[in-house]
């Protein structure tokens, strides 16, 4: 894409209306506008990380071996009141009624509406363990929507479902969304730590947010430093294997860490005072056992292999898909801007020309433009007749992870100079040295 033909509105002050570094900056970067209180459009730059984001989401759903669907935003409201939530959910949930006078909703989440597509095709336990999910849009109606995409009332969202012929399967399923969601996050360049939480509205007994630590964090969370030198890494993991999958998801739950809903003072006083920590973290993504509670009141059952009918055992699990956006940037700026991690950049390079309108230079980047498209990465150029200066700062404030700059000087040598956006360290390579760089690079994040 070259930056003369892309529609990329930054702002050079800070908005007045944004509280927060992530608000601050998707506005200044053309990334978001809101059009009222707590919604937004997203625009060219923020819809690009946007669905990187959702391509590793899907990526690290499939590789656990769950199933993607799409279900509707209004729902019926019969399938709640059979629930018990219609009226217990709250003003959150923003209620209509269509031209025939039928109660309908905005969905704030999917569990009754799954439910009901479970129990129209599943019968049998042959049929198990099944698990379902999507990415789609939600809607929550905050008293006070605020912090741009971090706490905003219409949001992306990827909510699974599953669900289990017993107790012991239903538990491996929650355990094997933990290790989804920990490689999810990595991938993302976040260490998100997996707390116990409340359940909420959700309902169940057995619940885990992850939280990415962040000043600007609307959890005060209690946590053993230790637990945020854990990694997934590279490591296989055969989400068959109960054993195995609930080993990891022991090393990563083992250590303290705990929201202050959930905060034990006494237990907390057990972890080494060294490591002891007292932070804010955002809200990422949660996961939630909770039995029956659905299939029971919704009539979803299943005739198990010795010909009794049972409740099937379910469980919900979501990632803040939009709300991700936010989090990443609380977790990786600088005062110049955006630095986002390899896995989610909207373009994995961009591409300044010190000198636009000189025969060599634009052809020079013209070349490199077209060879790293070649090798499968989306280079932005910004090739407008503008002041060098003023080509950095834009660069620097959308955070693209390298940047190219090409020059006459340079050129005279053979050499391009390549530059980290987070290191600031720039070195002088051929061409085909930069391009075979990146392309090693972003070999990792795939």
């Amino acid at each position: 894409m070259r930056l003369s033909r892309y529609f990329l509105p930054v702002l050079k002050e800070n908005p007045a209306e944004a509280q927060i570094v992530s608000h601050r900056l998707m506005l200044r970067a053309g990334m978001i506008k809101q059009q009222t209180a707590g919604i937004y459009s997203w625009l060219p730059l923020g819809f690009k990380v946007l669905k990187r984001i959702e391509q590793i989401v899907h990526e690290e759903q499939e590789r656990a071996g769950h199933i993607a669907l799409l279900m509707p935003t209004l729902q019926p409201a019969d399938l709640w009141r059979e629930s018990g939530r219609y009226e217990d959910y709250g003003q959150e949930m923003l209620r209509i009624k269509d031209r025939h006078g039928r109660d309908m909703l905005y969905g704030p989440t999917n569990e009754e509406m799954i439910t009901d597509i479970f129990r129209s095709h599943v019968g049998s336990y042959k049929d198990l363990p099944l698990t379902l999910y999507h990415v789609q849009w939600k809607f929550r109606d905050e008293v006070r929507p605020r912090f741009g995409v971090m706490r905003g009332r219409e949001f992306y969202m990827k909510d699974g479902y599953t669900f289990d012929v017993d107790k012991a399967s239903a538990l491996h399923a929650y355990n094997r969304h933990m290790v989804a969601y920990l490689r999810t996050y990595e991938r993302m360049g976040l260490t998100a730590i997996p707390m116990r939480a409340d359940s909420g509205p959700i309902g169940g007994d057995d619940t885990h947010e992850f939280l990415v630590l962040a000043e600007t964090g609307e959890s005060e969370v209690f946590y053993d430093q230790a637990v945020t030198e854990l990694t997934l890494g590279e490591r296989a993991v055969d989400f068959d294997n109960r054993d195995e999958v609930a080993a990891i998801c022991e090393e990563f739950t083992t250590l303290y860490a705990r929201t202050d809903e959930t905060h034990d003072a006494a237990l907390f006083e057990a972890v080494p005072e060294d490591r002891r920590r007292v932070g804010r973290g955002i809200e990422v993504g949660q996961i939630f056992y909770f039995g029956t509670k659905y299939s029971e009141a919704m009539g979803a059952t299943v005739v198990t292999q010795d010909g009794n009918r049972v409740p099937v055992e379910m469980g919900s699990h979501g990632i803040g898909v939009s709300r991700l956006l936010g989090a990443i940037i609380e977790a990786s700026h600088d005062d110049k801007g955006i630095i986002w991690p390899e896995g989610v950049t909207p373009f994995h390079a961009g591409i300044v020309n010190l000198k636009q309108g000189d025969a060599e230079a634009d052809a020079a980047c013209e070349s490199l433009y077209k060879a790293l498209a070649g090798a499968g990465l989306e280079a932005l150029y910004d090739d407008r007749s503008e002041r060098a200066g003023a080509k950095f700062a834009t660069m620097d404030l959308i955070g693209l992870p390298w940047r190219i700059t090409i020059g006459p000087r340079g050129l005279a040598k053979g050499v391009v100079e390549l530059t980290s956006r987070r290191s600031g360290e720039s070195v002088e390579m051929s061409p085909e040295a930069a391009v075979a760089r990146l392309v090693e690079i972003y070999a990792e994040h795939r």
